[in-house]
């Protein structure tokens, strides 16, 4: 009986095996260590002088394109106010943060350093300024794993930015002067917030300072208009707060909004009166004259506003007009019958956009139509006003001297009650500004310049790392610089 012989694919198995086997051990014979450590140590001079040569050719590059380098300042700053969230100033306006560069901000900065003579540095400092908002790394992954499924990511808005100044090595500016730049920005932008958005309009509380030397009919005029300002600002101001209470005056925006109040009641109605019951003018032909021509420029703008209030109801009664196809057409393809679902019904489309554009003009309507009604109403005040004065213009009063002596006596009183009432408005505002935007526009990381001599440092390190390669391979292929050593 014939044996049985192996499988064939079990030989050739066996064969591949001893073959592999084979080459490994020639391999690692041809691979012999000592011999790699003496080259190595017969070239280590050469070596180490390669390294160093490398060391000296990156500091020679290095010096040589220095003035064309830069280097960063940068910072992080945070914001956090009424609004933010939004993207809105307090006021309701757009948030942008490039808002941070701007060119008054950049000059107030300049200016408080002393280097608003430097020419043409202003736009070179607002130029080199990037800010870059700062994304945590779970809000990333957060924001990945909403996107892995299919859904629409929500906006996001840093509420922490880095702010970079990258400027020229070889400039005006030292690393330090940088750093404190960037702090007078930061302070500037803090400022010009604080005084658009927290702080007493200039305008307020500076009605008797424009009533110098003028006549005593345009006090009425002045005095009530800074009264009707300062109660709209106090109304405001009442519904952002409250229940706020200054600890400096102990008042409220409700308690300074009732002194207001009294204020106009007791003391301004009464010399107003006064002035008005008896005609008190200094000059009653040139007070008319002033009447007249202001009646002129309110004629002008009421004529104005009546053109726009006709526009404006022109394109609503037409937007009205078209409002109802719309409604009809989102009925009509409503009650098809529809085989696959729809995303968007474009009937319901032109229905929204028609209901916001008749929304807005709405809106627009009232503004106008408010506006010509003031106009008038003032108008006709003006009027009034002037027949009365009028009727003095030909009267003399015996009393006429003693009446005015009067009146600018009691106009004195009345400035100084009316100073304290806007120093306890200011007060209070400052006591309210400061615990409501303390923290509005915080520094949350000092400025810090990257040191100039940081990229010297790794410049000849890879320099070094480069020479210590080349001359540790010239040693292993035998090339060798200088004399031989004899390796026993």
């Amino acid at each position: 009986m014939t044996p049985a012989l192996p499988p064939a694919n079990e030989n050739s198995g066996h064969n591949e095996l001893h073959q592999r086997q084979a080459l490994a051990q020639d391999f690692t014979k041809d691979i012999d260590l000592r011999e790699m450590f003496a080259r190595i140590s017969r070239g280590l001079a050469s070596t180490l002088g390669l390294a160093f040569l490398g060391m000296a050719a990156a500091c020679a590059l290095y010096l040589a394109v220095s003035p064309f380098n830069t280097t960063s300042t940068s910072m992080r700053i945070s914001f956090a106010f009424n609004g933010y969230a939004k993207e809105e100033y307090p006021d309701h306006s757009r948030f942008e943060p490039d808002d941070f560069r701007a060119p008054d901000i950049i000059a107030d900065a300049l200016r408080k350093r002393g280097l608003e003579n430097i020419e043409g540095l202003q736009g070179t400092v607002r130029s080199a300024i990037t800010i870059e908002g700062i994304i945590p790394p779970n809000v990333i992954k957060e924001r990945d794993r909403i996107r892995s499924t299919g859904q629409i990511l929500p906006p996001y808005l840093p509420d922490e930015y880095i702010v970079t100044l990258t400027l020229p090595i070889k400039g005006p500016l030292s690393g330090r002067d940088r750093e404190l730049l960037l702090n007078e920005i930061v302070s500037s932008f803090q400022e010009k917030f604080h005084r658009t958005y927290t702080d007493v309009p200039a305008a307020l509380g500076n009605a008797f300072e424009s009533l110098r030397d003028v006549d005593f009919p345009e006090y009425e005029l002045v005095l009530n208009t800074e009264i009707e300002n300062t109660r709209d600002f106090l109304k405001q101001q009442l519904g952002q707060a409250k229940t706020f209470r200054s600890p400096t005056t102990n008042l409220s925006f409700d308690d300074l909004l009732t002194q207001t109040d009294l204020f106009a009641r007791i003391r301004l109605d009464g010399i107003l009166g006064l002035i008005r019951q008896n005609g008190l003018s200094l000059d009653r032909s040139m007070a008319l004259v002033k009447m007249d021509y202001y009646l002129r420029t309110l004629q002008d703008q009421e004529q104005k506003a009546i053109e726009e209030e006709k526009v404006v109801d022109d394109l609503l009664s037409k937007a009205q007009d078209r409002s109802g196809s719309y409604v009809l057409g989102i009925k009509s393809q409503a009650a098809q019958q529809r085989s696959e679902p729809t995303v968007l019904d474009q009937g319901l489309i032109d229905s929204l956009l028609a209901n916001d554009s008749s929304n807005f003009l709405v809106r627009q309507a009232l503004t106008a139509g408010l506006k010509v009604k003031a106009i008038q109403a003032e108008r006709l005040q003006i009027l009034e006003r002037r027949k009365e004065l009028e009727v003095f213009k030909n009267q003399v009063s015996e009393d006429q001297s003693g009446l005015i002596t009067h009146v600018q006596r009691s106009l004195k009183d009345l400035e100084k009650s009316y100073n304290d009432l806007i120093s306890n408005i200011r007060k209070t505002q400052a006591d309210f500004s400061r615990q409501q935007y303390s923290a509005a526009i915080r520094i949350s990381m000092p400025p810090k310049t990257v040191s100039k001599y940081r990229a010297l440092v790794i410049d000849c390190v890879i320099g070094a790392f480069i020479g210590l390669a080349l001359g540790i391979g010239t040693s292993l292929i035998g090339i060798c610089i200088g004399p031989k050593r004899s390796v026993e």
